[in-house]
């Protein structure tokens, strides 16, 4: 890796460059290129003081990374997690990049995020840590330039302070600013549930592909946040049976299928714990990751399934609900054992889709019905499935390279379009 990304020098950022460098070999991708959209366009480090309900201050590390403007304003969420850094924060950035033009929105990739453990915050703390940072990020931000959204650790509610905080220094309200708000200023209808839903999607077209009975087929989620929540809910609507599901502390697994319903009661209505209800044999995500199934859909954190566990990955069907969930190692082993893997960048796009729309009704001051949303993001979702698995027949390549091939070359076409400047 050259000096210039020795700051960037994290796993995530590898992984990222890594599945870049094969998709640019194999398309044979401009030199001059590729040095281009392997490094971020801009990349903002902000140490965000926050006062403590104690009166001391404490300082947290923030970040804004806008890795490619060529198509549009950027577009990325906003993590609040310890272990975010410059480097994960890049990888994601560019990972989005790929996502938009996959998907045919008119945004480059960007991501963001504060090193801190959210849930260790009272909720002034966090509003006065969103606040700041908001306001450190502010020169880079806005809805012509860069638009955030909710990622790991932020919702609606954090993006509502943002919003405000930018609204306050220029004076009027500006909602287009960021996606993934609460509706009464500005939200749209089936954001919360988006990426869940577009899983869903993708899934259900990748079953019919491959003549798998949807009658009898079973699912198993890692990751039992918004994206797991959602995905699971959605699934059990489609009359399919989710066996598993998890959290960072482990699964509940039943083999007739987990009462999704009264889970996400439990979970969301009464605050309990997963463990707490007692509605399946509780395993550890290693064991969860194992259980043979339909589909498995990894949706917690990146580099879940690696060289170590691969070989015991056993599901026909692997949906990346998470960013970068599968290594480059582990991608081989599961592509060897014949695993349909439905890529991070084209699987969980259905947030990006539905943001995308909530940013035009905002621009337009009108707002749409439940019902169309869901009717878009199906056709833009199931369109950029159908072009991609078409693609990669074609080309004989992994659905992933297919779909890092489909991304980089409308990104690389609008690069040779504009030119460089000076």
């Amino acid at each position: 890796m050259s000096d210039d990304m020795n700051e960037l020098d994290t796993p995530t950022f590898r992984l990222a460059v890594a599945q870049f460098d094969q998709a640019a070999e194999r398309m044979n991708l401009d030199p001059n290129l590729r040095q281009r959209l392997k490094l971020p366009e801009r990349s903002l480090i902000v140490s965000v003081p926050v006062r403590m309900d104690d009166g001391t201050v404490k300082v947290f590390m923030g970040y804004r990374v806008q890795h490619d403007s060529s198509r549009g304003p950027s577009k990325g969420g906003i993590r609040y997690h310890p272990d975010v850094n410059l480097g994960e924060v890049a990888a994601l950035a560019m990972w989005m990049t790929w996502k938009c033009a996959l998907a045919g929105l008119p945004y480059g990739g960007a991501k963001g995020g504060v090193r801190v453990a959210p849930k260790e915050l009272s909720r002034g703390e966090l509003q006065r840590l969103t606040r700041r940072y908001a306001a450190d990020i502010l020169p880079v931000i806005g809805p012509d330039k860069d638009v955030p959204a909710p990622d790991v650790g932020t919702n609606s509610q954090v993006m509502a302070w943002i919003m405000d905080t930018y609204s306050q220094q220029v004076g009027f309200a500006v909602p287009g600013v960021v996606t993934g708000k609460p509706l009464s200023i500005g939200g749209s209808l089936g954001r919360e549930e988006a990426t869940g839903r577009g899983v869903v999607y993708v899934t259900l077209e990748a079953m019919r592909h491959l003549s798998l009975d949807i009658d009898k087929a079973s699912v198993v989620i890692q990751g039992f946040g918004n994206v797991g929540s959602h995905t699971a809910r959605i699934m059990r609507e489609s009359g399919i049976r989710v066996i598993a599901v998890s959290d960072a502390s482990g699964g509940l697994y039943n083999a007739k299928g987990l009462d999704i319903p009264e889970l996400l009661r439990r979970c969301n209505q009464d605050g309990q714990p997963l463990h707490d209800t007692k509605l399946g044999d509780w395993i550890t995500n290693e064991e969860l990751l194992a259980l043979d199934c339909t589909v498995l859909v990894p949706a917690a954190l990146s580099e879940q399934i690696t060289h170590k566990n691969a070989n015991k990955v056993r599901c026909r069907v692997l949906a990346e609900g998470a960013n970068g969930p599968t290594t480059l190692e582990a991608d081989q082993v599961l592509t060897d054992k014949g695993i349909f893997i439905i890529p991070d960048i084209l699987a969980n796009s259905g947030g990006v889709i539905v943001s995308y729309f909530e940013w035009v009704q905002d621009a337009q001051r009108f707002f749409w019905k439940a019902k169309d949303i869901q009717d878009r993001l199906q056709e833009i979702i199931t369109a950029a499935f159908h072009r991609t698995l078409q693609f990669s027949m074609a080309q004989q390549a992994t659905m992933r390279m297919a779909a890092l091939m489909s991304g980089i070359d409308k990104v690389a076409q609008a690069h040779l379009a504009r030119g460089l400047f000076p």
